[in-house]
């Protein structure tokens, strides 16, 4: 079967970027990208990558990788800061770069391809899209494709119990950095890290037994925002939080057994998600696509074939990273225990949560920590330390 019309749903990185791929490689195709939002118009504020989460994009499309990249703020460490002290854990690279940027980027790169991109257009039904050869589901979390067929993806979801909510903020911060901070209101953790020359993204986190003692479900946008600024005022030295639908969440944990249903295909947060500490989850949308893409063009004239090729190919490695992704997040559901810890065993708790990385590895990938930990905690095997609650 020829793919020659193909709606995506959903302007966000995974769709903005499947229709460029895809239009890049088939000119002759029609390819219509359907996004609710008029176009320049983002929730959240940075986007974060592993220090070589953007090596598939370079191998594929060393241009648009360049030209990313030249907007991207980047460092070598993460530093944490637990009662009033700095740890740094070198070695661990990081990029950011604001989200309107990142798809303002993509926007470019669809168009100059000939996407056709509809902006301000909402799908109300998968009705609407009768007549595609293809229909690709990037619309997110909250998919109408997915949610109209929740049976047939066999769909899943739950909920953390910890509470978030992002917000920006002016000041600049030298890398990504982990802030512990306990209060008379309660314990509360800030995620941040610079995504430009003058503004951070700033995530704040706190346990449930926090957010219920402060009345947070009863506080206005405004009173929350004024409450964290509160909160974290050491640390943002006089500049201000800065708010964009930054409403408390319980991170949610998505997932589709089947991955396709009929001629639908499931992408990006759509089809999972993988929690904010790991900086994986645009990472994984793009990879989504690059793996879809390639099936397609393998199977042709098969587009069962293809999605099941896909899913195939592609399961293995985003059930690891997910996997991942929970143990990470279980760490920061205990972060108020973690706290108790001192500042360098909280650091060394913290670097292996994954408990995929022994101490030869952190050896070598952070020397300088690991030779501060070893002075502190002498001994061959640091698994039975106090810091190593995982």
């Amino acid at each position: 079967m020829r793919l020659s019309r193909i709606a995506v749903v959903g302007g966000g990185p995974a769709g903005l970027y499947f229709g460029y791929l895809w239009k890049r490689r088939h000119p002759d195709a029609q390819v219509d990208v359907f996004e609710q939002n008029q176009e320049g118009a983002t929730w959240g504020f940075g986007v974060v990558f592993s220090d070589k989460a953007l090596d598939f994009l370079r191998a594929d499309d060393p241009e648009a990788a360049e030209a990313i990249s030249a907007r991207m703020e980047t460092w070598r460490d993460i530093t944490l800061v637990h009662r009033g002290t700095r740890t740094v854990l070198d070695g661990v690279g990081f990029s950011a770069v604001g989200r309107l940027e990142f798809i303002t980027r993509l926007t470019a790169r669809a168009r100059s391809v000939g996407v056709t991109l509809r902006f301000g257009t909402v799908v109300r039904s998968a009705d609407e899209l009768a007549g595609y050869d293809l229909i690709v589901a990037a619309d997110g979390l909250n998919s109408l494709i997915r949610r109209t067929h929740e049976g047939d993806f066999k769909t899943s979801l739950s909920y953390d119990d910890n509470k978030f909510a992002w917000y920006g903020t002016t000041k600049r911060f030298e890398t990504l950095t982990q802030t512990f901070v306990e209060t008379e209101l309660g314990t509360f953790n800030a995620h941040h890290y610079r995504y430009s020359g003058e503004m951070s993204t700033f995530i704040v986190e706190c346990d449930r037994k926090t957010w219920l003692r402060v009345g947070f479900a009863d506080k206005t946008e405004e009173e929350s925002r004024a409450i964290c600024q509160n909160v974290f005022a050491e640390t943002l030295e006089g500049h201000q939080l800065v708010s964009n639908k930054s409403v408390w969440r319980s991170f949610p944990w998505l997932w589709n057994d089947h991955w396709s249903f009929r001629n639908m295909v499931l992408v990006g947060d759509a089809l999972h998600t993988a929690h904010f500490s790991i900086g994986s989850g645009t990472r994984l949308a793009l990879e989504d696509v690059v793996a879809l893409v390639s099936a397609l063009d393998r199977e042709q004239h098969d587009l069962r074939g293809a999605l099941e090729a896909y899913e195939a190919t592609r399961r293995p490695i985003v059930e690891t990273l997910v996997k991942a992704a929970k143990t990470s997040a279980a760490w920061y559901e205990r972060f108020p225990e973690h706290m108790k810890l001192t500042p360098l065993e909280l650091g060394y708790s913290y670097i292996t949560r994954s408990g995929r990385i022994d101490d030869a590895q952190l050896r070598a990938m952070c020397p300088c920590f690991m030779k501060h930990y070893d002075a502190l905690s002498p001994g061959p095997d640091k698994s039975r330390q106090p810091g190593a609650l995982s």
